[in-house]
């Protein structure tokens, strides 16, 4: 005879375990609420930082980006609905997607320079550097 360890948790009963692993369904992965966070990559150069943040589904017109006390603010959030009716039915539709996301932006950033750009689901941020900041060349030292 084996041991089993039991898990309880609330839903599990609802949920069809063929399709989820419980561990990660109930873990952190899900009920922790940052899968609504969309996925983000940041580059820098010697010139700027680039920053990805892959949004689809929303337009220009769904996203609020502000910078206030060295953070850079996105949030988005959009709503779609869709009624078809019938002689003997009424069929609607509806969708409700949002997300927030805060970056702390480097002292070395030019906050009055960001740019943004939407383009194919992707929100693009070109994050100029301070003059300053900029990394310099390596200089070749010569030995006498």
């Amino acid at each position: 005879m084996s041991l089993v360890k039991f898990k309880s948790r609330p839903l599990e009963n609802l949920i069809s375990t063929d399709f989820f692993d419980n561990d990660e369904f109930f873990g952190s992965k899900l009920w922790n609420k940052k899968l609504d966070e969309p996925a983000l990559n940041i580059k820098e150069t010697d010139d700027a930082f680039e920053v990805e943040l892959a949004a689809p589904g929303f337009e220009k017109k769904d996203f609020d980006v502000t910078i206030n006390e060295g953070c850079l603010n996105i949030s988005a959030e959009s709503s779609k609905s869709k009624e078809e009716k019938e002689d003997n039915y009424t069929r609607k539709e509806f969708s409700y997607n949002s997300f927030e996301k805060r970056l702390k932006l480097p002292d070395s950033v030019k906050e009055e320079d960001v740019m943004a750009k939407y383009k194919d689901g992707v929100l693009s941020f070109n994050l100029l550097k301070k003059e300053d900041s900029k990394k310099l060349k390596p200089k070749k030292v010569e030995i006498v």
